[in-house]
């Protein structure tokens, strides 16, 4: 007769099952702390981004998130503990049959240094406060010359420049409302004056929002770029800085997109 007493290979297949669904489940909790803990941090981010909104605290969900990380890392190790516990209970009825998973505790180990190395990193991130948005603002400023100009050297001459910008300017669906010769106006006027244009642009449906939050920002807009050639021969490309632009008119940050495309078409000009 069989000996009922001795584990066969059906029991360790069992026991290995059951550790398996044990860290499928740690790494369920592992991955709804982490959801959590980013949740709230996003919503921190967005009412940085959003002054008009009252501020609220969302602190716990990072707590809360983190504490679900943590127990599904203990539920990875009590069940490494569990998994090896029944097998030297199983070793005593039938040694020969004893083969621990070496893959099953691999897993579980790797995943409970995930998701330690996952907490860390949670406690770790803060996310934008106020106070840290100004300082960036500060620290973007501070790279910005005092008259708020920036420029590029361009690797056409000044008419080859204006064309392209011309090009880019109709791909992009942007109005071009004019270009400003000065040298060909000073030059009818009996005057030198290098290669020096102006072009005026701009997309009302980027404009209007700008001017209706600050309407000083008119004094700016449409947007323009200078292309000029220096007495040395080399084209510049010049334009007002968007961060300059949003400090001076005091513009949200929301709409500071609506302005910094300036930067995207000068380099693509220079080109």
């Amino acid at each position: 007769m069989p000996d009922d007493s001795k584990a066969t290979p059906r029991d360790f297949l069992a026991v290995e099952r059951t550790f398996l669904a044990w860290i499928r489940t740690g790494l369920a909790l592992m991955g709804l702390g982490f959801v959590l803990a980013r949740f709230g941090i996003f919503l921190r981010e967005f009412r940085v981004n959003q002054p008009n909104l009252p501020s609220e605290s969302y602190g716990l969900s990072l707590w809360f998130g983190t504490a679900l990380i943590f127990m599904g890392v203990l539920v990875c190790l009590l069940s490494l503990v569990r998994y090896r516990r029944l097998l030297q209970q199983l070793e005593q009825s039938e040694a020969g049959l004893s083969r621990p998973s070496t893959l099953a505790m691999t897993t579980a180990v790797v995943l409970a240094v995930l998701g330690v190395a996952m907490a860390i990193y949670l406690i770790s991130v803060r996310p934008i406060t106020p106070d840290n948005a100004s300082k960036a603002r500060e620290t973007s400023m501070a790279q910005i010359p005092e008259n708020g100009i920036l420029r590029a050297a361009s690797n056409h001459s000044v008419d080859e420049t204006v064309t392209r910008l011309q090009g880019i300017l109709q791909s992009k669906g942007v109005k071009l409302f004019t270009i400003v010769d000065h040298s060909g106006e000073a030059a009818s006027a009996g005057l030198k004056m290098p290669n020096t244009k102006l072009l005026i642009f701009g997309n009302p449906k980027a404009g209007t929002p700008l001017m209706l939050a600050s309407p000083s920002a008119a004094l700016d807009l449409p947007l323009k770029i200078l292309i000029a050639e220096d007495a040395a021969g080399k084209v510049w490309i010049s334009y007002n800085a968007p961060a300059y632009l949003q400090a001076r008119h005091h513009l949200p940050p929301e709409l500071l997109p609506n302005i910094a495309v300036i930067e995207t078409l000068a380099a693509k000009a220079a080109e």
